[in-house]
């Protein structure tokens, strides 16, 4: 394994060539104001470049031993000299043309960062909304999955239903400790969390992965339970449900928020806040 080894060629099952001999991948850098208006960060490649003069992602080739996002990182410190300490990824878009796949990675940026083209490759770099992406000239291969990938813009927060979880898992003997059963679900999913969600829910857009905000709502017993890097927690001072109905109508309204619950009353309350909801199995099932 060596440093650009994945540089090169290669033709896809739809006869296309694409540079990459191991896939490409791309970051897609996105901030959001006060009011929830995205900006993009996108690049207007040299004229020499394949597709030159055309504007989409920093990107490119990535190395036999990278995965996605750290591909992605890479092609964007080395393009826009831009550096991932203040992103945070949220999700990854495959695009799988047979043979060979270019990952779009979304990172959630905490301001409109400075980038300049670091390279040959760029002669602009700018921040855009939709409106202004899709009066461009687009990269071809960005242009046809920009109406998928846009819906993505927005984070998703998955709140807990805790308790609800803990007694959908019905693991032996967890009625007895409910504090210890809550804490063990807390730690799977802050372990989980950076793994990212293979499965999601009718009516989110399909990504390969999301790496939401977790949420998790504890009561009663398990009132004492920490907080663990990726999964926050929230103490209900009285009803778990109350807290839970809360918590969705603290999350802004431009973000994206799923619920994970089985209470029947619950699940009604939350949606009637605009909320997606899902039950226990769909979570337990990816731990």
């Amino acid at each position: 394994m060596a440093a650009k080894d994945g540089d090169g060629w290669a033709y896809c099952e739809r006869g296309h060539r694409h540079w990459g001999i191991h896939g490409a991948s791309g970051l897609l850098a996105v901030h959001h104001d006060a009011s929830g208006t995205p900006r993009v960060l996108m690049q207007k490649r040299s004229i020499w470049s394949h597709h030159g003069g055309t504007w989409g992602l920093p990107g490119g080739a990535i190395d036999s031993h990278e995965d996605a996002i750290p591909g992605a990182l890479r092609e964007a410190w080395e393009e826009a000299a831009l550096s991932g300490e203040d992103l945070r990824v949220q999700g990854i878009y495959l695009d799988d043309h047979g043979g060979w796949s270019f990952s779009t990675v979304l990172a959630e940026a905490s301001a409109l960062l400075d980038a300049v083209p670091a390279n040959s490759e760029s002669t602009d770099l700018r921040w855009l909304s939709p409106e202004q992406i899709t009066t461009k000239k687009l990269h071809p291969g960005f242009a046809e999955t920009w109406p998928a990938i846009s819906p993505a813009l927005s984070p998703l927060v998955v709140i807990l239903d805790v308790a609800n979880i803990v007694g959908a898992r019905a693991e032996h003997g967890w009625w007895k400790d409910r504090a210890g059963a809550a804490a063990k679900l807390v730690s799977e999913v802050s372990a989980f969390s950076s793994e990212g969600l293979r499965t999601t829910p009718d009516g989110l857009p399909a990504l390969d992965r999301w790496f939401p905000f977790f949420t998790m709502v504890v009561e009663g017993a398990a009132r004492d339970v920490p907080p663990l890097p990726g999964a926050s927690v929230i103490t209900a001072p009285g009803s778990g449900d109350d807290a839970i109905v809360q918590a969705v109508r603290d999350v802004p309204s431009w973000k994206h928020v799923l619920v994970v619950t089985a209470d029947r009353g619950l699940r009604e309350r939350v949606t009637a806040e605009g909320a997606m909801v899902t039950g226990p199995r769909w979570l337990l099932s990816q731990l």
